[in-house]
């Protein structure tokens, strides 16, 4: 932030910094006062378009380091979502529990990928607007009706550095519903969707053992292998395997499991050993 804010500060003929965009020397005044910086610009969407990386452009200042693994699928008895659970801070680890599933309501559940406060934030106002609904209207909204008041939402700050690519899954009238909503104002319906960081080697995982008609322990299983393999091979995504089956009476929240403990399940020739059991050696010069 200070390097888009020294970009923006010039001074004037008696040597005093000016910023850009302040309309007065009272608020000026103001934020020097302050123990932080703030950039105070008249147009907030200029600004962040042109300083805050949004599409991956190489000359932005803001640079948004974000990454994780999440996926979502129909099968037959439902929707299978799943997550991983690691935040980061550029190559920093910040978290190992991260709850990257949020719960609108009992029917209906939305993922976190991109920025974590946006999403937390505008999938929280959705579940706001969605029990408006059921008080107007006296029924339950449908998963389609729910995706689209998140996108209205986001769209309007369109272009304003929002880090959002969300799936909102649930069960209504019409029965399992899946879309994938994301900050640039695309709305998808579809079956299957894993989006993150770690969403390409969860593809693999996916197009290899998806069908409709899995058995939910086989569904179950697939979500679970396919976030494991994400954070086998994805740096930004790991902690724990967080698991939602969507049935028509409601999701149900599954155990957690350790990614590292999956590894040995996953991989059964591999032995663990004690220092004991397989004591160091070392080869003679």
């Amino acid at each position: 932030m200070n390097r888009a804010l020294e970009q923006l500060t010039k001074q004037d003929a008696s040597g005093h910094s000016v910023r850009h965009g302040l309309d007065s020397e009272g608020e000026q005044a103001r934020i020097s006062g302050l123990n932080f910086e703030l950039a105070l610009v008249n147009n907030p969407a200029s600004f962040t378009q042109k300083y805050t990386d949004v599409k991956s452009e190489k000359d932005a200042l803001l640079k948004i380091a974000h990454g994780t693994t999440t996926l979502a699928f129909k099968f037959k008895g439902g929707i299978i979502v799943a997550t991983d659970s690691r935040a980061t801070a550029g190559n920093v680890i910040a978290s190992q529990t991260v709850k990257k599933v949020i719960e609108i309501n009992p029917y209906l559940l939305g993922t976190m990928a991109g920025g974590a406060a946006d999403c937390q934030y505008w999938e929280r106002v959705l579940g706001m607007q969605c029990r408006l609904h059921e008080l107007r209207h006296k029924k339950r909204i449908s998963v389609a009706a729910a995706s689209k008041i998140l996108v209205n939402l986001v769209l309007q700050y369109n272009g304003m550095g929002l880090s959002m690519g969300t799936m909102i899954a649930g069960w209504d009238e019409k029965g399992p519903g899946l879309f994938y909503v994301d900050s640039e104002g695309q709305r998808l319906e579809n079956a299957l969707f894993s989006v993150g960081s770690g969403s390409t080697f969860a593809y693999g995982v996916l197009d290899t053992g998806y069908r409709f008609d899995l058995e939910p322990e086989e569904a179950i299983d697939l979500g679970r292998r396919a976030i494991f393999h994400a954070t086998h091979r994805d740096a930004y995504s790991g902690g724990v395997v967080r698991l939602y089956w969507v049935k028509e009476d409601g999701w149900v929240a599954l155990p957690l499991e350790d990614v590292s403990e999956l590894y040995y399940q996953y991989h059964p020739e591999v032995q663990t050993t004690t220092a004991t059991e397989s004591p160091l050696t070392f080869a003679q010069a």
